[in-house]
């Protein structure tokens, strides 16, 4: 019994490594305009928005907002906003997000675009995003 549990909890870590930080591409667009839940509204230069949903006690979190930071700064038409889920759990709910740190990118429409779990894949999200 105990080799057993060993093997599935083996099995689904690997899976979950294996998931995080991966882009997926947004299939359906059901999900609600992701400026009016960051807030804001777009700048007349801004082309994504990086919806990043954090808690305070993950250091993935701050990872991801360092590197959405850094991408926001060297590409223009990027603007990244975060959301503490701790403070919103509305928000997260709201876009069926069950695990921090989830970034999900908006068009200027507001209609999703992509969603990533984990710490992004620099390379992998810049060729998600056509920059």
């Amino acid at each position: 019994m105990v080799v057993a549990v060993l093997v599935v909890a083996t099995a689904v870590g690997l899976v979950m490594r294996t998931r995080a930080g991966r882009v997926r591409v947004a299939a359906e667009q059901t999900s609600p305009n992701g400026w009016v839940l960051a807030g804001s509204e777009p700048r007349p230069d801004d082309r994504v928005l990086l919806l990043q949903l954090s808690s305070p006690v993950c250091t993935p979190c701050r990872q991801t907002a360092a590197l959405l930071d850094e991408l926001v700064a060297g590409e223009p038409g990027l603007r990244h906003v975060e959301i503490d889920v701790a403070d919103r759990p509305d928000v997260a709910r709201q876009l069926s997000v069950m695990r921090t740190p989830t970034t999900v990118g908006f068009d200027r429409t507001g209609r999703e675009l992509l969603r990533v779990s984990g710490v992004p894949r620099r390379a992998e999200l810049l060729a998600a995003l056509g920059v």
